[in-house]
């Protein structure tokens, strides 16, 4: 049975060239990157390299770009560090459609007595910009407004929110973990104070992430250690990974990127003929995802069956009560239970051919009259 694995948004297969240029950070190049002697300092050298590379992507400052084990620490250095850095401003903004790596951190900086606002969105799951202004004081510590939503694909206009952000001298922080690589991102441009992102959403390796933070930014460490990334984030640095994001990033550019949104388009308009429900922005929407809900199914049994086909989807997080943590995103946009209940996410890759397409509604086809609730 061949496998059908439309659960890129979660995590993504390590692109093969990745992996080659890994390896040779584990057999040949394995140095420690603060060691003395040669391999060390070859070591050092691959990661100023990636740095580099990676800055020229986000178009800022190799010094700016720190590296750490994935998008949830870097939103939590962001976050946690600008606020010990900074402890007398005690507000902060976020939207209601977050990660749970930023809004439970919130829940947690609440009890120590921060103020936390969530901007509501409409119904395509656009922030409420107007609401956003509205809320900008001098005692706001940051804004925090994710680029692309991980469960409904809508993408925000981080350019007008970072430019709201600056006019009002106010940290704009966004978790760009769903669109580095995929959407053109310019922290200058957008007027981007702190970014996070992962690796493994784009072919790399899992367990490597980043957090650029533009210079002169008043941000402490989280914990300490030996003093690597200048100090903001100890701790001996993951090299063969480091290679793997910046290698990560070389290949997911060269994705066709028209071809995944043509069969993106085409499955959606054939899940809207056999009475799906999509969520989420039609217009701005990153190219490779679909929320869609059957009110007549549960997502958690569609997606045990379709696994059963060899299809591999998803219906939020395997893990219930991050799913309600999750459900909290849908229920924002204005989605009732029953749409929640039967909501299923498909984000695809350019692997993905019309044939499968045609196997894939067939099976939700089988399902939908199998399943009924």
């Amino acid at each position: 049975m061949k496998s059908l694995y439309l659960d890129n948004s979660a995590t993504t297969k390590v692109n093969s060239k990745v992996l080659k240029e890994m390896q040779k950070c584990h057999s040949i190049d394995y140095g420690n990157p603060s060691s003395q002697h040669f391999l060390g300092e070859k070591a050092q050298e691959a990661i100023t390299k990636a740095r580099q590379e990676i800055a020229k992507t986000l178009n800022c400052k190799p010094q700016e770009i720190y590296f750490t084990s994935g998008a949830t620490e870097s939103n939590n250095l962001a976050i946690q560090g600008l606020a010990k850095a900074n402890p007398h401003k005690k507000k902060i903004i976020i939207s209601s459609i977050e990660h749970p790596s930023i809004t439970e951190l919130c829940k947690y900086l609440q009890t120590l007595g921060y103020k936390i606002i969530k901007i509501p969105v409409d119904a395509q799951g656009h922030i409420r910009i107007d609401i956003l202004k509205k809320e900008l004081s001098p005692d706001t510590l940051l804004v925090s407004i994710m680029h692309v939503n991980n469960l409904f694909g809508t993408i925000q206009d981080i350019e007008k929110i970072g430019q709201l952000c600056k006019d009002n001298n106010i940290p704009f922080h966004t978790d760009c973990s769903q669109s580095l690589g995929k959407l053109p991102i310019d922290t200058n441009k957008d007027n981007i104070t702190m970014l996070s992102a992962s690796a493994h959403k784009i072919g790399g390796p899992k367990g490597i992430g980043l957090l650029y933070v533009k210079e002169n930014t008043k941000i402490e460490p989280l914990f300490y250690g030996g003093g690597q990334e200048k100090g903001l984030r100890s701790g001996t640095e993951n090299v063969p990974a480091i290679i793997g994001f910046a290698e990560a990033l070389k290949q997911i550019k060269k994705t066709n990127r028209n071809k995944v949104e043509k069969l993106r388009n085409k499955l959606i308009d054939e899940l809207i003929k056999i009475g799906g429900k999509i969520n989420g922005s039609l217009q701005d929407r990153i190219y490779n995802n679909i929320n869609v809900s059957f009110m007549t199914l549960s997502s958690e049994v569609l997606v045990q069956y379709l696994s059963k086909k060899g299809i591999c989807i998803s219906s939020g997080s395997a893990c219930e009560s991050k799913k309600e943590k999750e459900d909290e995103a849908l229920k924002a946009l204005g989605l009732n239970a029953i749409e929640i209940k039967g909501a299923i996410r498909l984000s695809i890759n350019e692997d993905l051919t019309d044939k499968d397409i045609i196997y894939i509604l067939n099976e939700i086809k089988k399902a939908i009259k199998k399943l009924k609730i």
